[in-house]
């Protein structure tokens, strides 16, 4: 069964090219980047061959190759990054054009949020990669925009007597979690990092998400232009609701993390239940009671 179409691609790669003609807000994508490193750091090996995956700019890349944890590094991504330094594959993150067990290591930075097959992208991502190879990515989770989400909709509400989809349904941490699973990864690991972004006024956010091309491209958005009442609204139920005591407005991004290992048989497995040779009483220094027996003081 297909998965069922979210995002529009086509504006999706229309408006992150236009943002990066214009001058990408890279704020988000820096420390994104910053992080890769830290967590690539606590990795005691090289990498022969990498991939980079959607990462809107080559900052990624520039990074891995000032490490030295890759030798060569492979970027796939649209036609807007034509002309970019570095091994460029011009493609998509739902089709990976790469044969199985193709690199040692792959990374994606707040690219798989926009794509309408996450499970699928994920499968083939585990396929590309060889035996204890290593995924590490991060896309932007659940309570991403939250305070948007929430002021549009009551905005709406209250002028056009009914809501239309403004903000992605981006994914839940823990639903993430399972589909690296689901996927094939061995050793999974998911874990979040609010980030949060204060600005003068929603205006400003919405010129930043502009900027990082990461305006409505939803399928189901609403094709008529949005009212300026409408607007007008939004922007004073934000100020009401999520302004701090200086009068500047937060705006949450929750960056996901991501990594899993493509399986070997060198990895560490799981015991078998009933495997253990200590009890875990004794190793708390507890007394273990039966099932249904009550724990008391001594009499």
């Amino acid at each position: 069964m297909s998965a069922p179409l979210v995002f529009d691609r086509a504006l999706v790669r229309r408006r992150l090219r236009r943002a990066l003609g214009a001058g990408y807000a890279d704020f988000l994508l820096g420390r994104a980047v910053e992080d890769l490193d830290e967590r690539l750091a606590s990795v005691l090996r090289a990498f022969p061959l990498a991939l980079d995956l959607g990462t809107p700019t080559d900052a990624a890349t520039a990074a891995l190759e000032a490490s030295g944890r890759a030798e060569s590094i492979v970027r796939l991504a649209g036609m807007g990054e034509l002309g970019r330094p570095g091994r460029l594959v011009v493609g998509d993150e739902e089709i990976l054009p790469f044969a199985p067990e193709s690199f040692d290591l792959a990374i994606s930075l707040l690219a798989l949020h926009g794509v309408n097959d996450l499970p699928g992208a994920l499968i083939q991502l585990r396929r590309a990669l060889k035996p204890d190879g290593l995924f590490l990515g991060c896309l932007l989770g659940g309570g991403t925009l939250i305070e948007l989400r929430q002021s549009f909709a009551q905005a709406e509400a209250e002028l056009e007597g009914g809501i239309s989809p403004r903000v992605a349904p981006f994914a839940d941490v823990r639903d993430l979690g399972a589909l690296l699973q689901r996927a094939g990864f061995a050793l999974p690991v998911a874990d979040v990092e609010p980030v949060a972004v204060r600005y003068a006024d929603a205006f400003g956010l919405m010129r930043d998400l502009r900027a990082m091309g990461l305006s409505n491209a939803l399928l189901e958005r609403r094709r008529a232009p949005l009212r300026r009442a409408t607007l007008m609204r939004m922007a004073q139920i934000y100020a009401q609701r999520f302004a701090d005591a200086d009068g500047r407005v937060r705006a949450t991004f929750e960056v996901v993390w991501l990594s899993g290992w493509a399986p070997h048989e060198s990895q560490q497995k799981p015991l078998r239940p009933g495997s253990a040779k200590t009890r875990l009483a004794d190793a708390l220094g507890t007394v273990e009671h039966s099932l249904g027996e009550k724990a008391g003081h001594p009499s």
